[in-house]
C-alpha cells in the first residue's frame, strides 16, 4: 500500500526556442540528447489526503437501491462552496450542472422521471478530485449501485519560475497526455501508460519569456494551467 508522502521525479526536460536566442537550427527544442536528466524530490502534500480518500471508497459494499424516479435524493459528503455537481447521460452529455454554495453535506432531490431508460452519472467536482455516482433509469425506477462508486484524482500542476511539476494519481492507469504549449504553440508532448503516480518536472529556459500553457489528458478530460516566464 502506498504510503509516501514524497515522491521521487526523475525527469527533468530542458526547452529551448530559436525565437529567444538559440544558436541551434530552428527547432522548438534542441536534440534530446542535450537535455537535463536529474532526479529530485517534490513533495506532493495532496497525496496522504486522497489516498486515505482512496481506501474508503474502495472499501465500500454494493449496495443496491431501487428509488422511485419522481424523487432521488441525492447525497455527496465533504462539499465545499465553489464545487460542481453534474448529471451526464452515458454519452458524456451534462443535463444538468450548478455550482455547491455552501459547506458540509450535500443533499439535493431530483426527478428523474422524465429521463429516457438508461445509465447516468453524478459528478462533484471537487478541489483535487472527481466523484463519479452511476444509476440507471428504468421504467420510472431508478437502480442504484454504491459500489460502481468512483474516485478520478485531478493532477496537481505546480511552477516555480521556469520549473514546471505536474503530478497525478492515476489507479486505473489508464494513458495521461502532456502537451507543453508556448504562446499557442506546442512546444513538447508525450503520453505516459501503465503508470499509477506520475511525477514530471520540466525545466523551461528562463530567458525564454512569455505566456505558457500545459494540457493534460486524462480519462476522456482536460486540465489546464496557465503560466508565465
Amino acid at each position: 500500500m502506498l504510503n509516501k508522502k514524497e515522491i521521487l521525479c526523475t525527469t527533468v526536460t530542458v526547452f529551448r526556442n530559436p525565437l529567444f536566442g538559440s544558436t541551434n537550427n530552428n527547432k522548438v527544442f534542441d536534440n534530446q540528447k542535450n537535455n537535463m536528466m536529474k532526479t529530485i524530490k517534490t513533495k506532493v502534500l495532496a497525496v496522504a489526503f486522497i489516498l486515505g480518500a482512496f481506501v474508503n471508497y474502495a472499501n465500500s459494499n454494493d449496495l443496491k437501491s431501487l428509488l422511485n424516479a419522481k424523487k432521488v435524493k441525492i447525497e455527496f459528503n465533504d462539499a465545499k462552496k465553489g464545487h460542481v455537481l453534474t448529471i451526464k447521460d452515458k454519452d458524456g452529455t451534462i443535463l444538468h450542472s450548478e455550482n455547491v454554495i455552501k459547506e458540509g453535506k450535500l443533499v439535493k432531490i431530483f426527478d428523474f422521471s422524465k429521463l429516457e431508460n438508461g445509465n447516468y452519472s453524478l459528478e462533484l467536482n471537487k478541489d483535487f478530485e472527481i466523484i463519479i455516482k452511476t444509476l440507471e433509469v428504468k421504467n420510472n425506477k431508478v437502480l442504484f449501485n454504491e459500489g460502481s462508486k468512483k474516485v478520478l484524482f485531478k493532477p496537481v500542476i505546480r511552477n516555480k519560475k521556469n520549473i514546471l511539476m505536474v503530478s497525478q494519481i492515476a489507479f486505473d492507469k489508464k494513458p495521461i497526455k502532456v502537451v507543453l504549449f508556448f504562446d499557442d504553440e506546442i512546444i513538447y508532448s508525450e503520453t505516459i501508460k501503465d503508470e499509477v503516480i506520475l511525477n514530471r518536472v520540466y525545466k523551461l529556459d528562463k530567458e525564454v519569456k512569455g505566456s505558457y500553457k500545459i494540457i493534460i489528458y486524462n480519462n476522456n478530460r482536460s486540465y489546464i494551467h496557465d503560466f508565465k516566464i
